[in-house]
């Protein structure tokens, strides 16, 4: 349990060092992702981004069990 909450903390701070560079990649940005944009209504739905994410996680998790 405390290598993985290890682990997780140096993927975060990680995270945090390269957002400058990650945040301006096109996800979030995707074909598929819905957007309402509204006078007073703002509704943004993930779903391409969602599922990309979803299928990289399952692939880093399998890769690290084996």
């Amino acid at each position: 349990m405390q290598k993985i909450l290890i682990i997780i903390g140096i993927l975060v701070l990680a995270i945090g060092f390269l957002w400058p560079w990650i945040s301006k990649l096109p996800i979030g940005r995707l074909p598929g992702d819905i957007i309402i944009d509204k006078p007073g209504l703002k509704v943004y739905i993930p779903i391409t981004t969602m599922i990309l994410v979803s299928v990289i996680v399952s692939v880093i998790l399998w890769l690290l069990r084996k």
